[in-house]
């Protein structure tokens, strides 16, 4: 059966205590999910493959998040027949959940809390009255000649994005906020963000009390590491720290965020420090960025 590219009208595959079948579906089941996180058992503070043999394999998987809902899943894959990356979504339908390549990849994916967007570095899509995603759109011009890879948005509306650019390797990572309705030029973050080389992928939390983002820096593991930053009590941001060794290694850790729920700290690792063949979605509970904050701000 023929795969098509639309987000309701699926011809997927679900994994079910070992088995493969195929199924077409087009319904939304309302019910409570009773194997959430396609079936994985949760992890603790030590960061574990996610959905190991279904999302993570031996190959390149990058960018996975959630819907607010938590019932459906998207991230970024290479085609092990084509080599090319596309966007797949796993989507939970009929009380299984069912898996549907979307379409080649553009930009970053990540849904905005309402869960009404989804940013696509410099594009975007919107859900339809169907529950479907729009056509590609462009952000506004002020974005144009700012080449982005990944953008994340607060329950404010501010915009949080980096740069691939990067002038002089270091990387950018700016903000935009929504002031009066009207959203204000970029800005880049002071030195507690943009400090190191390649700062890149941020995550904004939703209520804005926290930023996410990966750096390579002299005081980290090895090759890029994944940083936090808490906002303080007068609006301006904190010291970056490291996530420790716990998430991050001498490979690359990059690309974290937290799901909907406030639950789980998902994010990437290169899992051969050599080549970036093998890279894989990790998820670790969000309970060890509680352990990070500081004392002041608990």
């Amino acid at each position: 059966m023929k795969k098509t590219y639309s987000i309701l009208i699926l011809t997927s595959v679900i994994f079910l205590n070992g088995c493969i079948k195929k199924q077409h579906s087009k319904d939304h089941d309302s019910s409570i999910i009773e194997r959430p996180y396609l079936g994985q058992k949760p992890p603790g503070l030590t960061p574990e493959p996610f959905a190991p043999g279904i999302v993570t394999t031996a190959d390149w998987e990058v960018s996975g998040v959630f819907t607010p809902d938590i019932r459906e899943f998207y991230f970024i894959r290479e085609s092990k027949g084509t080599k090319k990356q596309e966007l797949v979504v796993f989507q939970y339908q009929n009380n299984e959940w069912q898996e549907s390549v979307v379409s080649p990849r553009v930009g970053t994916p990540f849904i905005a809390p309402d869960g009404m967007t989804m940013h696509l570095g410099r594009k975007y899509r919107e859900r339809t009255e169907t529950g479907d995603w729009s056509e590609l759109k462009k952000l506004d011009p002020s974005f144009e000649e700012i080449q982005i890879m990944r953008l994340t948005a607060s329950s404010k509306g501010t915009y949080v994005f980096d740069e691939i650019g990067m002038p002089n390797g270091d990387g950018v990572i700016r903000y935009s906020r929504l002031i009066d309705g009207k959203r204000e030029k970029p800005k880049p973050f002071g030195k507690e963000i943009n400090t190191g080389r390649m700062n890149a992928h941020p995550f904004i939390a939703p209520d804005e009390f926290y930023l996410i983002w990966d750096s390579e820096r002299d005081n980290g593991y090895g090759d890029s590491d994944i940083y936090i930053s808490f906002k303080q009590q007068d609006g301006s941001w904190g010291a970056a720290i490291n996530l420790g060794d716990k998430v991050n290694t001498e490979g690359w850790e990059a690309v974290a965020c937290v799901t909907p729920d406030g639950k789980y700290l998902f994010f990437n690792r290169n899992m051969n420090p050599e080549n970036y063949d093998n890279v894989d979605i990790f998820w670790v509970d969000a309970q060890i960025i509680e352990t990070l904050r500081p004392k002041h701000e608990l």
